[in-house]
């Protein structure tokens, strides 16, 4: 069986209050059950130079940002303590939507001899489509946590997790794949 880890993507305050409550205990869950089963963990957060000098004015989503937002000092960036990194769990910061973006994730990936990447994060249209996509044409086989991910937009969660991330890779609740992996959850 190919060595397995956890995403846990931009699992930031500031995303969280974009998403319903009845969240988060999932991803807690995911989390939980990760540490449970001896799967690595690494947290992926963003994270802006400040004054966004690494977001362009023409980019939609980072170029409109405040230039105070999702930067080291602002509390909104922060991971929520519900999922916070243990000791020795990695923190990986990156600058655009996707997990693999302007940071090292696919070397500290290869240095752990991970090739299965099971995502859980926010936002469905954002991220988690992103890193999916990515990995998958990276030759990472891809497991999608469909109660772990969420969207402001609950729809488009629904059609893409049914519909296009379940075509590129396996597509399982927190509950299913902690008992796949003989950790209960």
């Amino acid at each position: 069986m190919s060595r397995t880890a956890l995403l846990l993507m931009d699992l930031q305050v500031s995303h969280l209050s974009h998403v319903p409550d009845t969240y988060l205990p999932h991803a807690v869950r995911a989390l939980h059950t990760a540490r449970a089963a001896g799967v690595p963990v690494l947290h992926v957060a963003l994270r802006l130079r400040p004054g966004h000098t690494d977001a362009h004015p023409r980019n939609k989503v980072f170029g409109a940002l405040p230039p105070h937002l999702f930067t080291a000092d602002d509390p909104g960036a922060a991971i929520h303590p519900n999922v916070a990194p243990a000791d020795g769990e990695i923190v990986v910061h990156k600058n655009r939507i996707s997990a693999f973006a302007g940071n090292d994730l696919q070397q500290v990936l290869a240095a752990q001899g991970i090739e299965h990447l099971v995502l859980a994060g926010i936002a469905t249209g954002g991220i988690v489509l992103s890193t999916a996509l990515q990995a998958v044409d990276l030759d990472y086989q891809v497991t999608v946590l469909s109660d772990a991910c969420a969207d402001p937009n609950p729809a488009l969660h629904d059609t893409l997790v049914h519909d296009v991330l379940a075509r590129r890779g396996e597509v399982t609740t927190v509950a299913e794949w902690g008992r796949a992996l003989g950790a209960g959850a």
